[in-house]
């Protein structure tokens, strides 16, 4: 038996691959404003299709003997109606779709026969061989609808392809969808010309007016798209100033992630991942500034002027931070420069590194009887101090959570110890939180000055100290010197433990 070449197998594996790439639906959306849509079921699954067929304007018929006490409360709640007999033909008359959730093969099959033999799109739901059209998941932002299907092999995926793009679509989606309606007309006869449309409507959608209806200034947002059509000035620029997180992509805030997406310039720090700058439009323009220790590429000054003139130049910029840009992220000083050259901006938060540490290490910052209060501090003040004012409270019972402390991390023991607080005092290192190469050490207080001495940490580290790090999940977590004697073996056991 002779076996096909192999240039022929590779064609037809080609052919159905291309094959496979096909759909066999064709997306579209039915007019149902006003019109009768039936649905024909008396149960939860008959429920669950009024519930979604309500998110429109269509005249709800069910057509059911008997109705469940939900479905019961759903028709009265969403004013549809009920015809309390068996499905019969005649119910179809002016219908513009039907449903049938009867639960039964035989009956839903009958259904559908009828509505064929009448010219009405059928759907038997969970019977996909028996559908004219699938039901996609839907998300609403009317009059924006965006409707996904599997065609009936995989509905949960579907589900969870909603969600994403639910949670990608701002819920002032349609409120910029109606202004823009509501200026059609008036676009179309000052702007005559088909391309000065277009670029009309580009700036309009992703510039200042998204921006402000997305911010929940919709005044704001009126305001500058007549501004737009009466050609009164350019542009205007907006700074978005983003915390990125830690650099787990999928600690990425929302917002954040759309507005990586309209952005022109993103303006990152060295601690942010590639692959969330990469979350960005593809043709934005990136920048980096970061402030590596001992190397910064850009004064904090000199990012300030960045800002300013991107946003004078009617760009859209995302000033892109690790952590939350609040929480020492020189924001302040950004948004002081923002202000005085009165540029628009907005705060995206972020999660910061303290939050995602404790999260990934399981330590309750905070715990009854043990902490009621949590400070964040800097290894450093301005000046270069080590410990700058808040020994007091971690004498007291405060968590505190140390950020860019590795280096420091001996000074940092000495003081609190010399300032009272005891040598055994629970202590956690947390280099890269939240990142697939994070990497936990533990001990104690006195032991803290050996992750200082460590060549195998690099990454950034978050330092917890307080009684609260001997409740963490500490069991695999690295002492803080790489060669432990035997004592201080003990002592970080005992933390783990």
């Amino acid at each position: 038996m002779s076996r096909q070449p192999a240039h022929y197998r590779d064609a037809a594996t080609t052919a159905k691959a291309a094959q496979n790439r096909k759909l066999d639906v064709f997306p579209a959306f039915h007019k149902v404003a006003g019109r009768r849509v039936l649905i024909v079921g008396g149960g939860e699954e008959a429920a669950a299709k009024l519930r979604l067929l309500s998110e429109t304007n269509a005249d709800l018929v069910v057509v059911a003997p008997h109705v469940e006490p939900g479905l019961a409360a759903d028709i009265r709640a969403r004013g549809a109606s009920h015809i309390a007999v068996p499905f019969d033909p005649v119910h179809l008359e002016g219908a513009a779709l039907v449903f049938s959730a009867q639960e039964d093969e035989a009956k839903d099959r009958a259904v559908v026969e009828a509505a064929r033999a009448a010219g009405i799109p059928v759907n038997a739901v969970d019977r996909p061989e028996l559908c004219d059209f699938y039901t996609g998941a839907l998300v609403n932002r009317a009059p924006v609808a965006v409707a996904v299907t599997s065609t009936g092999v995989g509905p949960v995926l579907s589900r969870h392809i909603r969600a994403r793009i639910e949670a990608m679509l701002p819920s002032a989606t349609g409120d910029l969808a109606h202004l823009a309606e509501s200026l059609r007309d008036a676009v179309s006869s000052v702007i005559t010309d088909a391309p000065a449309r277009r670029r009309f409507w580009a700036s309009f959608f992703s510039g200042s007016v998204a921006d402000n209806m997305h911010a929940g200034r919709p005044d704001r947002a009126r305001s500058d798209a007549q501004r737009l059509l009466n050609g009164a000035r350019d542009e205007d620029g907006y700074v978005w100033i983003v915390g990125a997180g830690p650099g787990a992509e999928d600690l990425l805030t929302l917002r954040a992630q759309r507005v990586l997406q309209e952005a022109d310039i993103i303006v990152h720090d060295q601690l942010v991942p590639d692959a969330v700058v990469a979350m960005g439009r593809r043709d934005a323009e990136r920048l980096c500034v970061g402030k590596a220790k001992g190397a910064h590429s850009y004064t904090q000054s000199e990012i300030n002027d960045i800002l300013v003139r991107e946003a004078r130049a009617g760009r859209r910029v995302v000033r892109l931070k690790s952590g939350d840009p609040m929480i020492f992220g020189r924001a302040g000083e950004e948004i002081a420069a923002l202000r005085g050259a009165s540029i628009a901006y907005e705060i995206v938060p972020g999660i910061t590194a303290a939050l995602a540490a404790a999260a990934s290490a399981e330590i309750p910052l905070t715990l009854r009887g043990v902490a009621s209060s949590v400070v964040f501090a800097t290894g450093h003040d301005q000046a270069g101090e080590t410990l700058p004012g808040w020994a007091q409270l971690a004498l007291t019972g405060s968590t505190v959570a140390v950020y860019m402390g590795r280096s420091v991390a001996a000074k940092v023991a000495t003081r609190l110890i010399k300032a009272g607080l005891s040598p055994q005092t629970p202590v956690a290192a947390i280099e890269n939180a939240a990142r697939t190469d994070e990497t936990v050490y533990a001990g104690v207080l006195r032991d803290l000055e050996g992750l200082a001495a460590r060549d195998d940490v690099s990454g950034p580290v978050l330092i917890v100290i307080g009684e609260v790090v001997a409740e963490a999940a500490l069991r695999n977590a690295k002492p803080f010197f790489a060669q432990t004697s035997g004592a201080i073996a003990s002592r970080s056991v005992s933390v783990a433990a």
